[in-house]
């Protein structure tokens, strides 16, 4: 996929596509109706495989006939329908409703999504771990408020991005692992299912009922949650797993795109042959990954308050509207963190230290960034050092103790 809207969304591939919702729309009907046989509650008819009877030719279709009925899961079912025996047709979908399956199908999609961003996560505490830990005694200034303040190494930095990046991290392995199913029918239940065991004559309706809940999360691997249609905690979470991840690479964008500033040159994206170049000023090397990474950061915090506003207005036992309003908005925000955590690993990897030049501007400010000391040696009738890499505080701890708890983090999940 390629968006003029959004250069570089091609980083996210098939990721949250249309094709890729109906394929995962698909499994779970699949998985439904597998575990309505398995559990007696519908005869075993043939052998059908579900999820090949569903191309991406056939998206335009359904989303042509998703406008009647207000979401894409009612013209699959009459496609998938009217591909397989009168047999399988009679019961496919029977229990289900369409929240149910387009809940799920989105908890199966932003499974990929998390997967990959963990895969990009894990590369990048790597590469800040050894970033951190090379520099750790680096010299160079520290700023406030945009103004040279006191002594600091880049290590330090390196070490504060790498604790941003782990916290990140940390939420997107616990939204990946609650990820649930969402099967509950019309209002959330699972009365029609229900109702069939009884009718069955099979000891336990309800428990029966759970039974084919649970065999269906098994099949797709997911947790077994009782039905959350209008307590949508679980997207919620992972909308805020991704914007903590542009929250935490913002940070580090907007850090590298001062720094690579001209006029202080302590940092270099990694040179790339046509990238950051002007239409009118040759001269020209632009922070690009920065900027693209800053623009996913700016827009992330809206899509989550979609989310998070589309979960407060979530009323009676199935939303009018405001669950319709997430699919689009996660998948957005999905795919542009994608393309961001891309962006950050391919800036992290090449990111080009200019260890000399912080040492000269460190040197040059060195009067002004020892002030503080000074001040504090003046309270006790003290000498000072003038010396500005003598006043680096603990900073070889937070070094430390950064790295640490990223090793921990990877150990944990390799």
């Amino acid at each position: 996929m390629t968006d003029l809207f959004w250069p570089g969304d091609e980083r996210a591939g098939e990721l949250m596509s249309d094709a890729y919702l109906l394929q995962a729309m698909v499994r779970v009907e699949a998985a439904w109706l597998s575990a309505l046989v398995d559990a007696g509650l519908v005869p075993a008819s043939d052998d059908v495989d579900l999820t090949a009877l569903v191309t991406a030719d056939d998206v335009e279709a359904i989303a042509l006939g998703a406008e009647s009925g207000g979401n894409p899961v009612i013209p699959l079912v009459k496609l998938l329908r009217s591909r397989v025996g009168e047999d399988a047709a009679a019961w496919l979908h029977r229990g289900l409703t369409s929240q149910d399956v387009l809940d799920t199908a989105l908890v199966l999609t932003m499974r990929h999504v998390l997967d990959r961003l963990l895969d990009e996560l894990r590369a990048q505490v790597t590469t800040l771990s050894v970033l951190a830990e090379q520099h750790a005694t680096t010299p160079m200034v520290g700023r406030t408020l945009t103004q040279h303040a006191v002594p600091t190494t880049f290590g330090a930095i390196a070490a504060s991005w790498l604790d941003g990046i782990v916290d990140a991290a940390e939420s997107v392995v616990d939204a990946r692992g609650q990820l649930p199913v969402q099967l509950g029918g019309a209002v959330g239940t699972l009365a029609a299912t229900t109702e069939l065991a009884g009718l069955r004559d099979l000891t336990d309706a309800p428990s029966v009922a759970a039974e084919v809940v649970a065999i269906t999360s098994e099949a797709l691997g997911l947790r077994t949650r009782r039905p959350w249609h209008t307590s949508r905690g679980p997207l919620t979470r992972t909308a805020d797993a991704l914007v903590a991840c542009t929250d935490a690479w913002g940070h580090m964008a907007t850090d590298v795109a001062t720094l690579s500033r001209t006029e202080i040159g302590e940092l270099a994206e990694p040179a790339v042959d046509g990238r950051g170049g002007s239409s009118t000023m040759p001269h020209k090397r632009n922070p690009v990954l920065s900027v693209l990474i800053r623009r996913a950061a700016l827009a992330a915090p809206g899509l989550g308050s979609s989310m998070h506003l589309a979960s407060a207005m979530a009323g009676d036992q199935r939303p009018d509207g405001a669950w319709h309003v997430e699919w689009a908005t996660l998948r957005t925000l999905a795919r542009r963190t994608v393309v961001a955590a891309s962006q950050t690993t391919e800036l992290l990897e090449g990111l080009r230290v200019d260890t000399e030049r912080m040492r000269a501007t460190l040197d040059h400010s060195a009067d002004d960034v020892l002030a503080e000391r000074r001040g504090v040696a003046d309270l006790l009738d003290a000498k000072h050092d003038d010396d500005p890499t003598t006043y680096l505080g603990f900073s070889g701890d937070l070094v430390v103790d950064a790295v640490a708890r990223a090793r921990t983090f990877l150990e944990e999940n390799a």
